[in-house]
């Protein structure tokens, strides 16, 4: 079920009309992408929307929401439109002959038309999604955590560049990080639910690094879900930024080392995932054809949200949406794109 929250008091321009909204949007879009390929040494390149599910390359996400299939004429067989491009990302690494250290970028766009509305969430995902091969040796949390302070000083510097161009923006980053695993959130906040101590956390610290994100916590319950066959559980979280507009923790990126054979291995049996190991993606990790790599996804309307200090995602994007969230954006005077 819908659910928006319109914030009291939130003027929704912040200064920018329609027009002035389209110009910042692209704005953060030819910056950012920029600076993230010159802070992780990545190259541009074309991805697919769809891809045959035969190839195990498709994201399950939390393997119950339901990927959008069309039959192709001309070959008689079926496609699914993309979730993300996390295995996918791996495999061209392999295929394009890329180096360690180095990496790919490119424009993520798919449909997940399980997703609830909010003011965070649409069917229409599109994320900026990079994976890079791991230098030799540096298969662990340092280079992770290297690597989220490269991302984060590239998310704050296009915050800085865009206040250059419209100064009257009101939003606030802070470039330190708070780096805490999802057991210690939970040792923290033993009463609260995952969401109210990313919350209480980020709230405190204003950007963190929630790390270990997939596995069972001591009390027995998952922080969150994660797919077994991509990032490492072990090695793997989301960059947050505490939203005034919204007064929460605001996830940007979703990001992590991917699974070696053992972490794939252990993590298919965890989740009861065992059919997986014949797909020919995962024989490719089982059997160490596929480099070791790090990457992840940046929502790129996420990043516009945030910078641009929007109530709600949709004004930043062109999607569909439920009655009850175009009645509330409506009363609210929120224009959605």
């Amino acid at each position: 079920m819908s659910k928006t929250v319109i914030p009291q008091g939130y003027v929704p321009s912040a200064g920018l009309g329609l027009y002035e909204t389209q110009k910042a949007i692209d704005a953060i879009k030819k910056c950012f992408i920029v600076k993230l390929e010159n802070a992780l040494q990545l190259t541009r390149v074309s991805a697919p929307l769809f891809l045959d599910p035969a190839t195990g390359l498709n994201d399950d996400l939390n393997s119950v929401e339901r990927p959008v299939s069309f039959d192709i004429l001309e070959t008689g067989s079926t496609a699914q439109v993309v979730h993300s491009l996390a295995k996918w990302k791996r495999y061209a690494l392999y295929r394009y002959g890329f180096q360690p250290g180095y990496g790919l970028v490119t424009d993520m766009n798919a449909i997940r038309r399980d997703e609830e509305m909010d003011n965070l969430h649409s069917i229409y995902v599109d994320q900026w999604d990079w994976e890079a091969i791991l230098p030799e040796g540096r298969r662990d949390a340092a280079y992770l955590r290297e690597t989220v302070q490269k991302i984060v000083g590239a998310i704050c510097d296009t915050a800085d560049s865009l206040k250059e161009l419209f100064p009257g923006l009101p939003v606030s980053l802070s470039r330190e990080i708070s780096f805490v695993t999802t057991q210690e959130l939970e040792d923290l906040y033993p009463e609260y639910t995952p969401k109210e101590r990313e919350n209480a956390y980020v709230r405190e610290h204003r950007t963190a690094f929630i790390m270990q994100i997939g596995d069972q916590l001591r009390s027995g319950i998952k922080h969150d879900g994660r797919a077994p066959d991509y990032d490492d559980w072990a090695l793997n979280g989301d960059i947050v930024f505490w939203n005034d507009i919204l007064g929460c923790a605001f996830e940007v990126s979703s990001m992590g080392i991917r699974v070696d054979s053992a972490a794939m291995d252990s993590q298919l049996s965890k989740a009861g995932c065992d059919e997986r190991r014949a797909l020919p993606f995962h024989r490719m990790v089982l059997d160490g054809t596929l480099p070791l790599t790090i990457g992840g996804g940046i929502g790129q309307s996420r990043i516009c949200m945030l910078l641009l200090g929007k109530a709600h995602i949709g004004e930043v994007q062109v999607s569909i949406w439920d009655e009850q969230t175009k009645a509330a954006c409506d009363a609210a005077g929120v224009v959605l794109l």
